[in-house]
């Protein structure tokens, strides 16, 4: 079974690392807010929300449990990321 993606938007940020803000809807019942786009040393890539725990070490809220998934997910934010960015260009 696959969830489908119904909504997603990004909140562009100017940031050398962090460059977006992410917020997913899944089958238009299900939000998922936190999500951040992220420059790494190999590429953008989508963190998902996680919390700080006690001993300074982060933990995932929430996530997919299987690779496919994650890269679906990824992609789609990934494009709709592209997308906001060419809008901003044009605005501007």
């Amino acid at each position: 079974m696959q969830i489908r993606i119904t909504e997603i938007r990004v909140s562009l940020r100017d940031d050398e690392k962090l460059k977006a803000f992410v917020t997913i809807t899944l089958e238009e019942c299900f939000v998922i807010r936190g999500m951040k786009i992220i420059k790494g040393n190999q590429g953008m890539f989508v963190a998902m929300p996680s919390r700080r725990k006690p001993d300074g070490q982060y933990q995932d809220i929430c996530h997919p449990i299987n690779q496919s998934t994650r890269e679906e997910i990824e992609a789609q934010i990934l494009e709709k990321y592209r997308e906001e960015l060419e809008n901003n260009a044009l605005v501007q």
